[in-house]
């Protein structure tokens, strides 16, 4: 495997040797390069503060997506574009056209987090979206201003979206692309630092060979949790596997009865399929993080994880998903519920990882709904995640399966309360009786995020909630605005 990381940055291919594995993008780029645009706000991928944008070939063209540089690894450069708020300045000396909005629209104050934004909006602007406001809320959620200017950033960005501009990277497009088709024709990387290790395999067999050597190694996807390791809680990772450059791990698969999801697909790329199946289960992946975290975040990752207040395994488990492990002893498969044994223990054997996970197409006699309840509503943590599956037969519930994240040391179904449920008539006396059945189901927790009362009620209430959406639709039970229907 190679030893080098190699990455493009302004027009060239940049090389590099001898670097710690878990050095920082945002630190490589201010303390390396001295490109001190990029700030740092959190470190911790909330802020955008320190938004860069990388280009990666799809479909015969480069797409540029917004990352966090506080959380990425500086080996996942490799085989990318980077782009920086400093080569965004045009050869003259003009400022670049989103550049030009923000000044035209003032829409910088103290100026920290400009670069971000600008960054943010320099992405979309490469995309083929058609940006709305409500869309321009979605992709800004994940840069934060603390002199409130929203009003005229946004005033920018529509600028911006609705001119239709054209810049030097849409000019210098197919140097870009043939740059990167030198880089994925390199084989995968491994790393050696002062006794650490970073591998990046390129295919699967090289994946589980890896793991049957360090089968102690940390797994690295999107780095939206790894990342707080080292920058929050500073902790030294020996060995690291990154899986972002196997690329039979980032492919959705429509099947007979269902769609396989990779493990490494991110959160941006299974929104809109599982809007299509799920339009609830796409209002929550839009809930679940910013753009950036969107942007990195994989389906996969946070399965694998095992995080009680993961926002994607309620609405799965509720769904009937089925998990997809993999090592080099071969395939295995078990209902994702099964994977989760106790806070901070899966089902997971030595060796092993998260290949994919499988989900059912919708009945067309089902119904589905997921909630998120957070304290903030974009791009939070959920005190309480919620998801119902429910089947009507006669104006009897044939079956019904209840997910909940953040009550317990897990994601797990209220069994006792779906039980009370079953067989009976879908009535509001129904629900009554099982909602006190949940209290046996669940003793949730009190921490920063929300109470143990706060935690059941809201529970209960979301039951009862999904029971009016379900029966009188035209009942308003969601906040409505400019971004749309919104998941609460």
């Amino acid at each position: 495997m190679r030893q080098t990381i190699k990455y493009v940055h302004r027009g060239e291919i940049v090389e590099l040797a001898n670097v710690a594995p878990t050095t920082t993008v945002l630190n490589y780029l201010r303390y390396e390069q001295a490109l001190t645009g990029t700030k740092e706000g959190c470190a911790e991928g909330d802020c955008g503060a320190c938004t860069v944008v990388l280009g990666e070939l799809a479909n015969d063209k480069v797409r540029y997506q917004a990352v966090n540089a506080c959380i990425q690894f500086l080996p996942t450069l490799d085989g990318k574009e980077l782009i920086t708020v400093e080569d965004l300045k045009l050869k003259d000396g003009k400022l670049h056209p989103v550049q030009q909005a923000m000044v035209d629209a003032n829409g910088t104050q103290c100026g920290f987090c400009t670069p971000g934004f600008v960054m943010s909006l320099f992405a979309e602007m490469h995309s083929d979206r058609i940006a709305d406001r409500a869309h321009i809320d979605n992709v800004l959620a994940g840069n934060l201003c603390r002199c409130t200017g929203y009003g005229t950033i946004i005033d920018a960005a529509m600028s911006v979206a609705q001119s239709g501009v054209r810049d030097s990277f849409h000019e210098q497009e197919a140097k870009s692309i043939a740059l990167l088709e030198v880089l994925q024709k390199d084989s995968g990387l491994r790393l050696t630092w002062q006794g650490r290790s970073y591998f990046a395999p390129k295919t699967i067999d090289e994946l589980t060979d890896i793991l049957l050597d360090y089968p102690d190694a940390t797994l690295l996807a999107g780095a939206t949790d790894v990342g707080l390791w080292v920058t929050k809680q500073h902790r030294d990772l020996a060995t690291i596997i990154y899986l972002g450059q196997i690329q039979d791990l980032k492919n959705i698969e429509k099947q007979d009865n269902g769609l396989k999801i990779g493990a490494g697909v991110t959160y941006s790329d299974a929104w809109a399929p599982l809007a299509e199946l799920y339009p609830d289960f796409g209002e929550l992946i839009r809930r679940i993080a910013s753009t950036q975290i969107r942007n990195s975040g994989t389906i996969g990752g946070n399965i694998a994880n095992g995080s009680p207040i993961g926002d994607t395994p309620p609405a799965l488990i509720s769904l009937d998903a089925r998990l997809h492990l993999r090592s080099k002893d071969g395939p295995r498969e078990l209902p994702l519920e099964e994977f989760f044994i106790e806070y901070g223990k899966q089902d997971l054997r030595q060796g092993e990882f998260v290949e994919a996970v499988y989900l059912p197409f919708p009945k067309a006699e089902s119904q589905f709904a997921t909630y998120k309840i957070s304290k903030r509503f974009d791009q939070d943590i959920s005190a309480v995640c919620a998801a119902f599956n429910l089947t009507l037969k006669a104006g009897k519930v044939e079956d019904i399966r209840i997910c909940y994240g953040g009550m317990a040391g897990t994601p797990k179904r209220a069994s006792k309360t779906e039980k009370a449920i079953t067989g009976k008539s879908w009535t509001d006396s129904t629900i009554s009786n099982a909602l006190s059945r949940m209290e046996e189901d669940f003793q949730p927790l009190s921490d920063m995020r929300a109470s143990q009362r706060y935690r059941m009620l809201t529970a209960q209430n979301l039951l009862r909630k999904f029971y009016i959406e379900t029966t009188t639709p035209e009942i308003p039970t969601r906040i409505v605005g400019e971004r749309g229907l919104a998941n609460a």
